[in-house]
């Protein structure tokens, strides 16, 4: 555990000196840029690099991480675009201990056992947005969501096939970016003997764009399994972070940090996390 806390934070270091030393290696992006870059359905081929890592995970509070790639590749047809998106997620879970009473024949007992971690590929997610080529000031587009069972253990993604609708609205006035993606995902097929799959995700996005690339950022994921009890439904996580969009040469990079904190969540999830993002964006 301390090895990977070691490496985590000396990513972390490098993410921050590019962040705040980029005048070293590069010049300041324009603003204009640094907004389409925070548009989830612009019309922009781009690389987005994310990692997640989450403390304070399990009965024993060890953490866990989730580096994603996910890439967006948009296809015009004449008067629309067709944004493809895809989440490909991989996962870390540390070793756990897990104590539980068991019941002898004189009396009960705490009996505390080890949970090896885990570590693999989790569910890749396909998202296909249908958007209008010719946006107007408020951009949407909707389509259809696809979760596949590419898990490579159990703990780490669900054994079924899931899909679902999706949707997502913003606008960009002034120096701003507001919006909210969401999309509800149910079963359809995979292992019979897996647990259903009916969830919802929603992401609202609020970007303040200062100058020389610089931004503020709020973009929390908000989760709810409907297949759990009310009180074990929601995962709602709030925080606030700064990124920014430097050009080295002619390549822009888009650099974000981020934590969070989570104000309602089941049992045994994290009490916080912290996000780092590099987005490579390809602009036409």
């Amino acid at each position: 555990m301390g090895r990977n806390l070691s490496l985590f934070k000396s990513l972390a270091m490098i993410c921050l000196l590019f962040i705040f030393g980029v005048k070293v290696v590069g010049l300041a992006a324009d603003e204009d840029l640094a907004k389409a870059s925070q548009n989830p359905i612009g019309n922009m081929i781009s690389l987005p690099m994310q990692n997640n890592t989450y403390f304070n995970v399990g009965p024993s509070e060890e953490w866990a991480n989730s580096f994603q790639l996910q890439p967006v590749y948009p296809i015009n047809f004449g008067s629309v675009n067709l944004i493809n998106r895809m989440i490909i997620p991989f996962n870390h879970l540390e070793d756990q201990e897990i104590t539980r009473p068991v019941t002898g024949q004189l009396k009960t007992e705490e009996v505390t056992f080890k949970q090896n971690g885990a570590t693999g590929l989790g569910n890749i997610t396909y998202q296909g947005f249908i958007s209008p080529a010719k946006p107007a000031k408020l951009i949407w587009g909707m389509g259809p969501v696809l979760q596949m069972p590419t898990n490579t253990d159990d703990r780490l993604g669900s054994d079924k096939w899931s899909a679902g609708p999706g949707a997502v609205a913003l606008a960009m006035p002034g120096k701003w970016v507001l919006g909210l993606l969401a999309y509800n995902i149910w079963d359809f097929a995979g292992d019979s003997d897996a647990g259903d799959v009916n969830s919802l995700l929603f992401q609202y996005f609020i970007n303040y764009n200062i100058k020389n690339g610089w931004y503020l950022t709020s973009t929390p994921v908000i989760t709810a399994n409907w297949e759990q009890d009310s009180d074990e439904r929601w995962t709602v996580p709030v925080g606030l972070g700064v990124g920014r969009l430097v050009k080295f040469g002619k390549q822009p990079v888009d650099f974000k940090v981020q934590p969070f904190l989570y104000v309602e969540k089941p049992k045994n999830s994290p009490d916080w996390s912290l996000q780092f993002q590099v987005k490579l964006l390809f602009p036409k």
